[in-house]
């Protein structure tokens, strides 16, 4: 069900045009600067795959991907709900070498993801993946690439605060690291997304790290596919949203499976029938190079650095009539 917050006294710092010519500026100089944090280089990318190939993230499991039927062969094909098994798969077929990798623009369509502030059935993230070394699949090296990504955030910030001087400077590049069950620790009580709010609202930027697992309450953090990140080694990067006075998920990420943990993942996850496929039998053979990798959302990154109430000053997308009414009242301005 849908649901929107109006935070009191709103109001957009950037006109609907200004905020457009933002939205470009931010997107382009966000790319330059990731690709140089991490060293990428960038690609084209499917929005559908084949429903067959086991190509497609499944995230929770429970979500239904878009489907439709080709007119030759009656090919069945599904819209992507992110690249994560994708780029890993490319990085095999462009032979590239530990230390490089690839970024793409990702669209997706999450038909059933309730609509909010943050949330649309439309989804935008910038994906990569780089290639790694057997002793880089590391906490250390995990953190240190949190950290170059979290610069690149705060360079972009900077350099549209100075082309758009009417917004603030509200983030920051000092990164707390905790882990889901340190976090279920301090705040057993409270939700995840209570937990999170909380934590953040104090530190500002941070990454909570091993998402997917089972916590000792025998609840998880949140769900996470057991196909592509190693639940001991990813996380999520929030960060303080002062228009919404809440946590905001900037990136999903994580170095990922090896054949080891893919098998141990899987069994955890009752989800044995996908060794089957063809992405997963080759990583079973460790026929795919080691990788990290993850998605940063553009629309989301957008609202954060441009001040935006809803996501929808940010992207084009579909909003329910509820929505449309609460933020005409509020004179939010929809693209």
């Amino acid at each position: 069900m849908s649901s929107i917050q109006i935070p009191k006294d709103y109001q957009s710092k950037l006109s609907i045009y200004e905020t457009q010519l933002a939205i470009g500026s931010l997107k382009r100089v966000f790319e330059e600067n990731l690709c140089r944090a991490l060293n990428l280089k960038r690609v084209s990318a499917p929005l559908f795959v084949d429903s067959q190939s086991g190509l497609n993230d499944n995230l929770n499991g429970i979500e239904r991907p878009v489907c439709f039927e080709t007119k030759e062969n009656d090919m069945h094909a599904e819209i992507v709900h992110s690249l994560a098994k994708w780029k890993r798969l490319a990085l095999h077929r462009y032979n590239f070498p530990a230390g490089e990798g690839i970024y793409t623009d990702m669209n997706a369509i999450r038909r059933d993801e309730d609509m909010d502030n943050i949330h649309s059935i439309y989804v935008d993230q910038w994906d990569w993946e780089r290639v790694i070394t057997k002793q880089e699949r590391s906490l250390p090296f995990l953190k240190q690439i949190v950290c170059n990504i979290v610069s690149a955030i705060c360079d972009t910030h900077e350099m549209i605060n100075d082309i758009f001087p009417a917004l603030e400077k509200t983030v920051t590049r000092n990164v707390s690291f905790i882990t889901s069950q340190e976090l279920e620790d301090m705040y057993p009580d409270l939700s995840p997304k209570q937990r999170e709010d909380l934590y953040v609202k104090e530190h500002k930027t941070v990454f909570i790290m091993q998402i997917g697992k089972t916590l000792k309450s025998g609840k998880k953090h949140d769900g996470r596919a057991p196909d592509y990140d190693d639940w001991e080694m990813n996380g999520d990067i929030l960060m303080y949203n002062k228009v919404l006075d809440s946590a905001l998920e900037i990136s999903s990420m994580g170095i990922r499976v090896d054949s080891e943990a893919l098998d141990r993942q899987l069994k955890l996850s009752n989800c044995e029938d996908r060794r089957k496929l063809m992405f997963h039998k080759m990583l079973l053979n460790n026929e795919l190079p080691l990788t990290i990798g993850g998605g940063i959302g553009q629309s989301r990154l957008c609202m954060l650095l441009l001040q935006k109430a809803h996501i929808g000053e940010v992207q084009v997308s579909i909003w329910d009539k509820l929505t449309q009414d609460n933020c005409r009242k509020a004179g939010i301005m929809l693209l």
